[in-house]
């Protein structure tokens, strides 16, 4: 890229992986004023969303969907989906703060590490090579964190389930774009990092990179994506160059990628060996705290864990009573396809059969309907996914509570008023 984004890359590379808890805590929004007041608009936070989006910290344009707007699209609208970012989008950084795409003609990814032959690649040149689509849901690891206050609220936005979207993404294919750059990669390189042109605020603050194990199937899927929806990818979702993991929730997917890395480690992030990480087993609020994750007690939010979100009826739809269809979508992280979906118009205690249509990939929505039936009163609507591997939301999304309030996933429970 130009002058602006090697100066920021490199000063990143001398000190932006610190891995101390003060520096999460200084990128991470606690840190940060807390969202705008109820009434601001979230047009004025984004340059290009449309008002009405869900805003969760100002600071860092983190805002969610309504479902209402969610359910009317194919494929998400860059102007009606979710945005979460992790550093403020002010100064120089600011240019990331819009739904444009970015126009950045010189931007370079640069591939290192472990490798005899290290390259240099700009976007143009990606533009001349071989390029596939991938539809999959982009999620945020956060989706349904307000859930977990059943048990104890967690901190960061209190997001409900419209921190996800359904994208059209076009791209490299990643492995066969490695491949063909001639690296000569080390047989001691284990790991694979990506690095974006975002930085902390402050000097003391952890870089965001994402690590993957070399050999780790999901990158067989994997592009450096050029566009989203046809065209090309907006500054606030990755532009120009965004890795895309389908299948993975959204911070393994990184945005602006400008580095590749080919090391012995994963990276020493504080994103990476302590946020964005789920325990290996069920832990307790007071047992196990936010700084307590480590390398060896937890694991990375790679793929998506298995869920589904009712579409309809919401309680703003003011159903009647009666004879009902209830609709939304499944999705999970495409390694076996969806092959059921329950549903329950009254709290649970009878069940129906979805029907499911054929999704766009392994890795897009699955969507579904279903008849029930509504009575006088409050209804507890509830949708629960199961696929072919064996593997259904929990009926109690509680039991997999994190004091980071990640990968929520339990039966989703919608309560209407007749």
């Amino acid at each position: 890229m130009s002058g602006r984004d090697g100066e920021f890359r490199f000063n990143r590379r001398q000190f932006g992986l610190a891995t101390s808890a003060a520096g999460l805590a200084l990128s991470m929004p606690g840190y940060l004023r807390p969202a705008f007041a109820a009434g601001e608009d979230s047009a004025a936070v984004i340059a290009g969303k449309v008002s009405g989006l869900i805003i969760h910290n100002a600071k860092l344009g983190v805002m969610e969907t309504p479902l209402t707007l969610l359910r009317q699209h194919k494929h998400t609208p860059k102007e009606i989906l979710y945005s979460r970012f992790h550093f403020p989008h002010e100064g120089e950084a600011a240019w990331y703060d819009t739904i444009k795409a970015p126009d950045f003609p010189d931007w370079t990814i640069t591939i290192d590490g472990l490798v005899a032959r290290p390259r240099t690649v700009k976007a143009a040149d990606l533009a001349g090579m071989e390029q596939v689509k991938r539809v999959s849901v982009l999620q945020c690891a956060g989706n349904g964190r307000a859930f977990y206050a059943a048990k104890q609220k967690v901190a960061g936005g209190q997001w409900h389930n419209g921190g996800m979207g359904n994208i059209e993404w076009e791209g490299v294919p990643f492995r066969p774009f490695l491949e063909a750059q001639k690296l000569l990669v080390s047989s001691g390189a284990k790991w694979i990092t990506a690095h974006g042109w975002d930085h902390p605020a402050t000097p003391e603050g952890s870089s965001f990179a994402k690590s993957y194990h070399i050999d780790d199937p999901a990158l067989d899927n994997a592009i450096l994506a050029l566009k989203m929806n046809g065209e090309p990818i907006p500054a606030a979702h990755g532009g120009p160059v965004r890795l895309i993991i389908p299948g993975y929730y959204g911070n393994m997917n990184v945005k602006q990628i400008n580095t590749i890395l080919f090391e012995a480690e994963q990276s020493p992030s504080v994103y990476q060996s302590m946020g964005y990480r789920m325990p290996l087993v069920p832990v307790e609020p007071g047992k196990f705290g936010a700084n307590d994750y480590t390398l060896t007690n937890s694991v990375p939010t790679y793929g998506h864990k298995i869920k589904s979100a009712i579409f309809s009826p919401l309680p703003e739809d003011k159903p009647g009573a009666g004879a009902v269809e209830i609709t939304g979508v499944a999705f999970n992280d495409g390694r076996g396809p969806i092959t059921r979906v329950e549903v329950s118009s009254d709290g649970g205690k009878t069940w129906t059969d979805a029907e499911i249509e054929a999704p766009e990939s392994p890795w897009a929505w699955y969507h579904w309907k279903a008849k029930g039936t509504l009575a006088k009163g409050e209804n507890t609507l509830i949708s629960r996914a199961t696929d072919s591997l064996g593997r259904s939301q929990p009926l109690d999304g509680l039991v997999w509570w994190n004091p980071r309030g990640y990968e929520w996933n339990g039966a989703d429970h919608v309560k209407v008023t007749v």
